[in-house]
């Protein structure tokens, strides 16, 4: 793995009096030297900074620190972190191998709530949950308010398949990058996009449900102990509207 601060190789040290909880960051895979919905990334960073920080951002800044990471790998999965610093905030940019999303996915549902959902930060419990529900056998965490109410799981998003089309939860939640390309784009694959409330008691009645992140788009076969249909040809259409989606130069 390759880690930058401000552009610049550093020490154990440097790296230790840096990082903290209090942070945000984002996450995309590049391919080509480029990132999907960077428009989005760039977004998500400079918001989250305000609200942290009551900070703007140099967004050319941000991507030449993301280029200078990169190097030459035309292919990697990249992170952009944000740190409160004394003068400027401080941007960590991480680089690891390519990944690709895994299927079909099992969920267990936990009663949990990220603080501050809405904002991609680093002072949340969601690892923990995963780390249970790999212990049983399940490949993540199914993240459910008071009444069963879904909102996403501890990696990504959820939607269900219908009869009408695609159901995203209607509840708090990340507004992730992949979950916003996609609601542009299906409309176009004939797959309208709409939010409702869904709990863990309306599962079964779905002939369908993915998980979405910057890996891509992965079937889910098993929330708890409800099976769920693997719906190869709506997996197909979501997967068919994630690779019609233009890359970006960094």
């Amino acid at each position: 793995m390759r880690v930058e601060i401000n552009g610049e190789h550093v020490s154990a040290e440097a790296l230790w009096a840096t990082v903290s909880e209090f942070g945000h960051f984002t996450a995309m895979q590049i391919r080509g030297g480029k990132a999907r919905g960077l428009t989005l990334h760039l977004d998500r960073l400079e918001a989250a900074n305000r609200e942290l920080f009551g900070a703007g951002l140099d967004r050319d800044r941000v991507r030449q620190f993301m280029r200078h990471a990169l190097g030459d790998a035309d292919e990697a999965s990249l992170r952009v972190y944000v740190f409160e610093s004394e003068n400027d905030p401080a941007v960590m940019v991480t680089v690891r191998p390519p990944a690709e999303v895994s299927t079909p996915q099992r969920l267990r549902s936990v009663e949990y709530q990220r603080p501050l959902p809405h904002v991609k930060h680093l002072a949340t419990g969601q690892g923990f949950y995963t780390r249970l529900a790999r212990g049983d056998g399940f490949d993540d965490a199914l993240l459910t308010g008071s009444g069963g109410v879904i909102s996403e799981t501890a990696t990504a998003n959820i939607c269900f398949a219908d009869d009408a089309g695609v159901v995203w939860p209607d509840a708090q939640q990340l507004e992730g990058i992949t979950m916003q390309l996609l609601q542009r784009v299906l409309p176009d694959l004939n797959m309208p996009c709409r939010r409702a409330p869904v709990r863990l008691e309306d599962v079964p009645r779905f002939a369908g449900a993915f998980v979405t992140n910057a890996r891509g788009v992965a079937a889910v076969t098993r929330v708890d102990g409800t099976g769920l249909p693997f719906d190869a040809g709506r997996l197909a259409v979501l997967r068919e509207a994630y690779d019609s989606v233009p890359w970006d130069s960094i």
